[in-house]
């Protein structure tokens, strides 16, 4: 695992170096993606942007290296003439392969209930997400259905330190009979959105709602010169209908509790 790291880190090096000596760029960044429809359609992609503008990529399906400026294609076919390169490279691919199916498997996994702490502060409801990347997150209340725009506050995504983060949604209540109220949410490492119940009718009335959700970090960051690190939260790009994967492996935990 070492050595195949090793080995990507510097064949993305090589190529980031030639760009700093010969293009006078400010910063620049590596990409890597994995792009998959199923467990036999995977594409892996690397690609190498200068000021914010794509240089060269490697796709697997092509199994080469592509330039994009005049100085990039010359670079681009002595990587093609390179049989270490390109061997690395299909080992990467294989190795995206073989965690595409690992996470087929988190994300179809049910919820599961555990039981919620007690609290002093009832007529609230309070629907956490915790662990989970990228930042960008929704947490939406569902009242029979409909969107609850009133009474209910919600938290920046805040960040735990360790490139997760955590946020958090509040919906002040007063329950109806046969009332049924939920939370939404929408994450890029959900295929779709998931939809939790909060049942009033449990034990005390507070039960909390976990699931985890996992996904593979497939992302580099390279900042060469004095450039500053550079981190970029992908999504699925337009028109393609391959699903990206672009979180680290984490937990995505889900609690609804009243308090």
């Amino acid at each position: 695992m070492y050595s195949d790291n090793k080995g990507l880190f510097c064949s993305i090096l090589f190529i980031l170096i030639h760009l700093l000596l010969f293009s006078y760029a400010y910063f620049g960044y590596g990409l890597i993606r994995c792009l998959f429809t199923s467990e036999d359609d995977v594409v892996y992609l690397v690609q190498l942007y200068f000021n914010k503008v794509l240089q060269a990529q490697y796709n697997s399906t092509l199994g080469k290296y592509v330039g994009y400026t005049e100085k990039m294609k010359e670079i681009a076919n002595e990587l093609n003439k390179n049989q270490r390169f390109l061997e690395q490279e299909k080992k990467n691919k294989q190795k995206c392969r073989t965690n595409v199916p690992l996470v087929f498997d988190v994300l179809s996994r049910p919820g599961e209930l555990a039981e919620s702490p007690e609290s002093e502060h009832p007529g609230t409801l309070m629907c956490s997400a915790y662990n989970f990347y990228p930042k960008q997150i929704k947490l939406t209340w569902l009242r029979d259905g409909k969107e609850a725009t009133s009474n209910v506050t919600s938290t920046d995504e805040l960040p735990n330190g360790n490139w997760l983060y955590q946020s958090h949604s509040y919906l002040e209540i007063i329950p109806k009979p046969g009332e049924n109220i939920s939370c939404m949410v929408e994450h890029a490492s959900l295929m779709e959105p998931k939809f939790y119940d909060w049942d009033p009718t449990s034990e005390a009335e507070k039960n909390k709602i976990a699931i985890g959700v996992a996904g593979l970090l497939l992302g580099l960051v390279f900042v060469l010169g004095g450039a500053v690190f550079y981190k970029r939260n992908t999504t699925s790009e337009k028109n393609d209908k391959r699903h990206l994967l672009n979180v680290s492996i984490c937990n995505l935990s889900i609690y609804i509790s009243k308090f």
